[in-house]
């Protein structure tokens, strides 16, 4: 303010020499024209450095609120953490009405556990994605302090400039002028250079603002991924408890059975039960490959090659295809496929092109997937955690079909994977190479 009054005081000076001298006079008016396109000129220049200066603080102010919203939204994802808590307890108490009749007790628990394994695959998807989000925080954050440390130096540098030259470096500029009309365009560029500090000034305090809404705003992110992944370690401990306490049920059964022939035979029955319901699939697909045989001749083949490893990753084999000394019961049985131990929540994925027949839940099997290879060739998945097909749906090899768990007649998580040619259970060996 005192500036411009000084410049405003000196163009009056100014003016009152040019009525006495009227040499200067005739000088400035010769000078005026030349000037005056200079001054239109650097005009322009100033008003896009203004409009430039203001879109900046307007995209910090825009900067600064959309770190507002972020923060808001991690605080809602917090709540949303907390109101989701499983009540293992609640669950538990409810399990104990249905243990009287195991059918409908492992139904009961695997709904539960189902339930679990939704809730920390949505945490597992929300940790990623807040991992992101930090990621482009911390970037935000590391630019935005850059910027206030380079606008610092630029103004520290100015004050200084300015202490040293004081207001004398002003006058000496206004002395200087060729003409009137240069007089008159020092006087608004030392008006300009006054309103240009200001906005620098006021654009270093938005940007102060901003550094410390990315500050909070990465602060509130990472506290949401702590809590989400402290939520994902409690609903994995819940999980393994109802793993576990089925297990025990299970178990509790079989020993409690004082008739061992009787125990086999209900063995020998859940497993009656999982080949009718198979053979009942097959029998449907064979009667829709006469029907569309008939109507368009297009059917699906096998081509012969080889399968993809139904459990990626996983490679352990818990329990092999073929005879074996029963578990629990003691007595040789026959296992119809291959066991794959792999942890819940882990892929399971076609082992080759196909059509799903089945995308169901049995309390034998749990939760299974049945997919036709063509030329009588099927594959079953059991046990799983989660379905991602439903039937009807082609298929390709390697594709993501559902979820390793313990679902169904299971103790543990793993994949049962089973191989079927003309009706017939066969090694699932023989397609997988081993």
């Amino acid at each position: 303010m005192v500036k411009r009054r000084l410049a405003a005081i000196l163009l009056m000076v100014a003016l009152s020499v040019s009525a006495v001298f009227p040499a200067v006079s005739a000088y400035a008016t010769e000078n005026d024209d030349k000037e005056a396109s200079k001054v239109e000129e650097e005009d322009k220049e100033h008003d896009y450095e203004d409009t430039n200066r203001a879109n900046k603080i307007q995209e910090l102010e825009d900067s600064i609120k959309e770190k507002q919203d972020q923060i808001k939204k991690a605080e809602e994802d917090r709540k949303k953490i907390k109101s989701s808590i499983t009540d293992i307890q609640g669950m538990v108490n409810d399990l104990e009405k249905e243990k009287t009749d195991l059918s409908n007790y492992v139904t009961k628990l695997d709904a539960d556990m189902e339930e679990i394994q939704e809730k920390i695959e949505e945490l597992t998807e929300l940790i990623s994605q807040k991992e992101e989000e930090i990621e482009q925080a911390e970037a935000d954050l590391k630019e935005a302090e850059q910027i206030q440390l380079d606008q610092y130096n630029a103004m520290k540098a100015r004050i200084k400039f300015m202490y040293e030259k004081g207001d004398s470096y002003y006058l000496e500029m206004l002395f200087k002028a060729e003409s009137f009309g240069d007089m008159v365009n020092k006087a608004d560029y030392i008006e300009q250079l006054s309103a240009y500090d200001k906005k620098k000034l006021e654009e270093y305090v938005a940007n102060c603002e901003y550094v410390e809404a990315c500050k909070l705003s990465l602060e509130s992110e990472k506290q949401t991924l702590d809590e989400a992944k402290a939520q994902v370690e409690e609903e994995e401990a819940n999980l393994d408890k109802l793993i576990s306490d089925k297990k025990d049920e299970i178990n509790a059964k079989a020993y409690d059975i004082s008739n061992k022939e009787q125990a086999i035979k209900e063995y020998e029955a859940d497993l009656a039960e999982q080949t009718a319901v198979i053979q009942a699939l097959e029998a449907a697909v064979t009667a829709q490959k006469k029907k569309l045989l008939e109507e368009e001749g297009n059917l699906i083949t096998y081509d012969g090659g080889m399968f993809a490893w139904p459990a990626p990753k996983y490679t352990r084999i818990s329990d092999d295809y073929g005879w074996r000394t029963h578990p629990i019961l003691g007595v040789q049985q026959f296992h119809n496929g291959v066991d794959m131990a792999a942890p819940a929540g882990s892929p399971i994925v076609c082992a080759y092109d196909g059509e799903v027949v089945a995308a169901a839940y049995s309390s034998t099997m749990g939760n299974y997937i049945m997919v036709n290879h063509g030329d009588d060739l099927y594959t079953i998945y059991m046990h799983a955690s989660a379905v991602y097909v439903s039937t009807g749906e082609k298929v390709v090899r390697g594709e993501k079909i559902g979820a390793v768990g313990s679902t169904g007649r299971s103790t543990g998580n793993h994949l049962h994977f089973s191989v079927r040619k003309n009706g017939d259970y066969v090694s699932p060996w023989s397609y997988l190479g081993k």
